[in-house]
């Protein structure tokens, strides 16, 4: 699914929220960047050039406000950050893999589990609605340059 101001203006409005100026800038910087798992740190770091208004506390906030709408998913890598992608309602998943020397993430379209979700569900009568599956090692970057 894709996420426009428009899309996002709604599902604020459903909710009983505003598309402020800051959120609007916040979202549209992180559609800037949408191969990236962004923190809010990244965030931040993008916003306040231009808008010098929008502290780091504003953007932890609007993170958690579009993550608690299911605009953005929160994820955490390890790192101590979290990061944010796009939700999307697509049943397909995806999975992450975490470069432990340069901190790099990369998707892997494949979803290796559909089948052991299958088998979990019959066995224990236990409907799974989601997943999530991390790879920690070294990135090919990484691995040549040692």
């Amino acid at each position: 699914m894709e996420f426009s101001l428009e899309t996002l203006k709604q599902k604020l409005c459903d909710r009983e929220y505003k598309l402020t100026p800051q959120r609007r800038i916040i979202m549209e910087a992180f559609t800037r960047s949408l191969e990236k798992h962004l923190s809010a740190e990244d965030i931040y770091g993008m916003v306040k050039q231009n808008n010098p208004e929008i502290g780091l506390a504003t953007v932890y906030r609007t993170l958690d406000l579009f993550a608690e709408l299911d605009i953005l998913q929160k994820m955490d890598f390890g790192d101590g950050r979290s990061r944010y992608e796009f939700c999307t309602s697509e049943v397909h998943h995806h999975h992450h893999l975490i470069c432990l020397s340069c901190g790099k993430v990369m998707e892997f379209g494949d979803d290796l589990l559909e089948s052991l979700e299958s088998a979990i569900e019959k066995k224990s009568r236990f409907r799974i609605v989601d997943h999530q599956l991390k790879f920690y090692g070294y990135c090919e970057k990484c691995t040549a340059s040692k």
